[in-house]
């Protein structure tokens, strides 16, 4: 991720790339975490995906600076996610995007680790970590 965003030849950014967050995850990416959690396969990176997405959805970067959330439902999003120091799991108990996620065990603990991650050593050195940590490939039977 890193390397493409340094490519002068790809002029994305990553607030294109974080807008309108929720139409993209519940429809891309969910459907890939409840197929990996229905047959044992890793699902570690996506709980990480929406636990970057819940801790970019507070508004705020790592310095205390306002991020604008651009989503067609900001406020619901923002809402949730600023409950997340007295509550940990309120951003997934939005069923209308995440369904029964927040009833799996093993999606919620990966979800809950990442978090915690972002919080306690910042965005650059918990991807440094989940890109270090040994994953199996989808259907491995690795479910972390």
């Amino acid at each position: 991720m890193i390397r493409r965003f340094s490519n002068p030849q790809v002029r994305d950014t990553v607030a294109r790339l974080c807008a309108e967050t929720s139409d993209r995850i519940p429809k891309w990416l969910l459907p890939v975490v409840r197929h990996n959690l229905e047959h044992g396969g890793e699902i570690g990176l996506s709980a990480a995906i929406v636990a970057s997405w819940a801790r970019y959805a507070e508004g705020v970067d790592e310095q205390g600076r306002p991020i604008e959330i651009v989503d067609r439902i900001r406020d619901t999003v923002t809402a949730a996610a600023r409950q997340q120091r007295s509550d940990p799991t309120a951003f997934l108990r939005n069923r209308e995007l995440f369904g029964d996620l927040i009833d799996d065990e093993v999606f919620t603990a990966a979800y809950l680790d990442t978090l915690d991650s972002l919080r306690r050593v910042g965005a650059r050195a918990t991807v440094a970590g989940l890109l270090a940590a040994p994953h199996l490939p989808s259907g491995g039977g690795s479910r972390r």
